[in-house]
């Protein structure tokens, strides 16, 4: 049977990071990746591997790619520290895996979210699927400033049992990663060269409202998915306003 490593990115995780490991403990290996933890999550990941590597944090797609190119399995498994691999996924993944068919590079999993203390089935996120299980020789991260993707080399089968991701338990948490990440996606768009736009700065919350919350029956999920709703029309409305802001002060400094 082909050996399976399990890449994880951490920084500050302790909360979450002894819950992921414990659902995938039965791999053949564990590659942990740490930008500069300060509270105690690199001493609960050593009670799981010996490949624990620190450095300095330089995005996303960077600090997976590393990992990746430590790992000595012939297949990937990429896992973020508030996920959890179910019992039946990781048999799913086994049984694929012992197959070993030589045409499939990678499977995709459906991804289940978990957003103040609700299941979200709807919004747009679920199925939410995404591509985790890969080759090693196949598999590589885009290194965007957020929101990184996974380029496969080949053919991607469907897995049918659900990853799980406790993304925000609460609004704190939510507002703990809300800055960063719309900083960080007001630079991506400026790093392609993307120009601040008033009828988008307007219209884009209003659009990603309307779509989650009536096109994609967020009214289902309850005040939760009423919140989110909201909250996801503010983030690229605050995305838009970080823009104006970059180009506001580039032309200040080229004067």
């Amino acid at each position: 049977m082909s050996k399976l490593s399990v890449v994880v990115i951490t920084k500050n995780e302790e909360k979450n990071v002894r819950d992921c490991l414990d659902s995938v403990s039965w791999a053949d290996e564990i590659i942990v990746v740490d930008a500069g933890s300060t509270d105690r999550t690199v001493d609960i990941v050593k009670e799981y591997s010996k490949k624990v590597f620190s450095r300095p944090w330089d995005g996303y797609g960077a600090a997976k790619n590393f990992g990746i190119a430590q790992c000595s399995g012939e297949w990937v498994l990429s896992i973020d520290a508030d996920e959890r691999i179910t019992p039946e996924l990781r048999d799913e993944i086994l049984g694929n895996i012992e197959n070993d068919n030589i045409k499939i590079s990678a499977f995709s999993v459906p991804r289940r979210a978990n957003f103040m203390g609700k299941w979200i089935y709807r919004c747009g996120w679920y199925p939410g699927r995404i591509t985790r299980v890969f080759r090693r020789s196949k598999g590589r991260f885009t290194e965007e400033k957020v929101h990184e993707r996974l380029e496969i080399e080949g053919i991607v089968v469907s897995l049918k049992s659900d990853l799980l991701h406790y993304t925000d338990p609460d609004l704190k948490s939510y507002f703990n990663k809300f800055n960063k990440y719309t900083s960080l996606a007001a630079e991506e768009l400026m790093d392609r060269g993307k120009k601040f736009s008033l009828i988008k700065l307007i219209a884009n919350p209003v659009w990603i409202f309307f779509r989650m919350y009536i096109l994609k029956r967020g009214f289902l999920d309850g005040i939760p998915g009423f919140i989110l709703c909201v909250l996801s029309a503010n983030y690229v409305f605050t995305k838009y306003a970080k823009l104006w802001e970059h180009s506001k002060q580039k032309e200040g400094g080229n004067r």
